[in-house]
C-alpha cells in the first residue's frame, strides 16, 4: 500500500508522476530525451541499460518496465534476461558490456566507476557521449527506483500488465498523454 494515497489505476512510476505534474515534467522530459531521443546507442540498448540498474536495484516494477520494453524493441526475450544474469557472457556487443557494467558500477555508486572501466568502454569503441549518457541512465533509474519503492507503490503481478506497459513505453515513450491517464470507466449498466 502506498504511504501517501495514489491514484488506483496508476501503479508505480506512473501514479507517482501524476500525484505531482510540476516535478514529474522536467524529469520527463530527461527520461524521453535519454531513452528516446538521438543517440548512437539504440533504444534497446537504452533500455537495457534501465533495465540492468532497475534489476540490481531490486524495484520490480521498473524492472519488469523496461525489461518487457528492451525485449520489444530487441526482438527477443532473452537478452535483458541474459544480461542481468551476467553481463560479460550476455549476447551484446564488447562496447555494450563495457557500458553495461559502467552502468552496474554507476548503481553502485557514482565513486565506483573507475578510470580503467571508462579506459575499457572507450577501447571497445563508446564515446565520450555514450559513457556520460550511460552514467546519467543509470543514475537516473537509481532515482525512479528509490522513487518507486520510498512510496511504496502498487506493483502489478500479471505480465500482461507489463505486456500493455511495454508496449506504451516502445511506441509512446515516456511524454505524458495529452489529458493525462483517466482513471478507468465504470462498468455498470445503462440502457
Amino acid at each position: 500500500m502506498p504511504h501517501i494515497p495514489l491514484p488506483d489505476h496508476l501503479p508505480g512510476i506512473t501514479g507517482l508522476l501524476e500525484y505531482r505534474l510540476d516535478t514529474a515534467m522536467p524529469i520527463r522530459e530527461l527520461t524521453q530525451l535519454l531513452l528516446r531521443g538521438e543517440s548512437t546507442l539504440s533504444q534497446g540498448e537504452r533500455e537495457l541499460i534501465a533495465a540492468l540498474v532497475s534489476s540490481r536495484n531490486e524495484t520490480n516494477f521498473c524492472n519488469a518496465a523496461h525489461t518487457k520494453a528492451a525485449d520489444m524493441l530487441l526482438g527477443d526475450d532473452t537478452t535483458a534476461a541474459a544480461v542481468k544474469t551476467d553481463i560479460e557472457t550476455a549476447p551484446v556487443s564488447e562496447k555494450m558490456k563495457a557500458l553495461l557494467q559502467i552502468a552496474a558500477l554507476t548503481q553502485r555508486s557514482g565513486l565506483a566507476v573507475t578510470p580503467e572501466a571508462v579506459a575499457r568502454a572507450q577501447a571497445a569503441g563508446a564515446t565520450d557521449r555514450e559513457i556520460h549518457d550511460t552514467v546519467l541512465l543509470a543514475a537516473l533509474f537509481c532515482l525512479y527506483n528509490k522513487y518507486v519503492d520510498g512510496m511504496a507503490t502498487v506493483t502489478p503481478t500479471d505480465p500482461a500488465y507489463y505486456e500493455v506497459l511495454g508496449d506504451r513505453i516502445v511506441n509512446r515513450g515516456y511524454n505524458r498523454p495529452p489529458g493525462g491517464h483517466p482513471a478507468p470507466q465504470s462498468t455498470s449498466n445503462q440502457s
